[in-house]
């Protein structure tokens, strides 16, 4: 099969490599129909993950038709469709019980992409994979539903419900990016009283308006006027970029919550200095995953319009042309790009 390999900082090539085959009883085999690029992919190519090694097939976000299950798979055969989810949940720890995938103890966790091959390939070995897949019901589009895989989850649990968005609030989010605008539009199922992005492409700030956001301006006087104010009830944190954190400490307002999306890639700092005596609930965390079957229902009956999310699409052959429009985006205007397996 054909794979995008990472070879070392800066350097990944689309080569020939052996197909997966089942490793574990609980493993599937998934041919991949579409799959897609995220910040956290750019931030591996940059080599701030030293734990992914030269050699490993990158990509953690895929949809598609199981092809093979190992004998412990009880809910999935050849034919299904299915998303595989970013995080592979062993089902059976104390994290997995708790619904908390992302920190999986069994052998899960974030691991395709970054520990095991991932799955900007032509198949990809899915671990766990009764607890790792959800069947893509066949009226819902293949651009939607990997939307489902890491996107819409992290803009939910990360951003909107670890911040604790709720009626009547003002909600600020750092950053225009997919994940950004994915959280703008989550966060309008919690009528908050007004949300305002912030971002410095003028081209990404159009697009939060147009997905929801009520104000969307460079960092300056709107950040200077809540800082002095009465504050942001929450900020959402969605840039990955040091000063794009230290604009939500500025922003949010005493006794607020900021919520860390982003990845971050290098120190950022924690001005305690300003913050202590503010009660300032700061959160972080790694997506879990867990709430894509509700995710995907309010996707299924129009009530997240998340389609204007996936600006390009290319076939799985030319992922490095997708690699360039994203990292580019804030000039090619690209948000998410999907790779679709050609059609034979």
């Amino acid at each position: 099969m054909r794979a995008l390999v990472y070879h070392g900082p800066a350097h990944t090539s689309w080569d020939t490599v052996p197909d997966p085959v089942i490793e574990e009883a609980t493993d599937a085999v998934v041919r991949v129909d579409a799959t897609t690029v995220c910040g956290t992919d750019l931030h591996i190519r940059r080599g701030d993950f030293p734990e992914v090694k030269p050699g490993m097939v990158l990509g953690h976000e895929a949809v598609g038709e199981v092809v093979d299950v190992g004998e412990q798979v009880h809910h999935l055969r050849p034919g299904d469709q299915v998303i595989v989810s970013s995080v592979s949940a062993c089902g059976d720890c104390a994290e997995c019980r708790d619904g908390r995938y992302g920190q999986c103890r069994g052998g899960g966790g974030w691991i395709l992409g970054s520990l095991i091959n991932g799955t900007q390939a032509e198949l990809v070995r899915v671990p766990f994979a009764d607890h790792s897949t959800t069947r893509r019901p066949p009226d819902l589009p293949l651009a939607d539903a990997v939307l489902l895989a890491e996107l819409l989850p992290t803009a939910y649990e990360v951003g909107v419900r670890n911040g604790h968005v709720g009626p009547g609030d003002t909600l600020v989010v750092v950053g225009a990016g997919p994940v950004g605008l994915a959280t703008v539009v989550i966060a309008r199922l919690y009528s908050p009283r007004r949300i305002i992005v912030v971002d410095l492409a003028g081209a990404r700030l159009e697009n939060a308006k147009r997905v929801g956001a009520d104000a969307a301006e460079s960092p300056g006087t709107m950040i200077a006027e809540l800082s002095e104010g009465p504050g942001a009830d929450v900020v959402i944190e969605a840039s990955g970029d040091p000063d794009g954190f230290v604009l939500c400490t500025r922003a949010v307002r005493t006794g607020g919550h900021i919520a860390n999306i982003g990845t971050h890639g290098k120190p950022v700092s924690l001005h305690l200095e300003s913050l202590w005596r503010k009660n300032v609930t700061i959160s972080t965390g790694q997506v879990d995953t867990s709430s894509t079957p509700w995710l995907l229902e309010l996707l299924r009956f129009g009530h997240l319009p998340v389609s204007p999310l996936v600006t390009h699409t290319f076939g799985l052959d030319r992922m490095e042309d997708a690699y360039e429009a994203f990292a580019r985006g804030t000039s090619t205007g690209a948000l998410k790009v999907v790779l679709h397996r050609e059609s034979s």
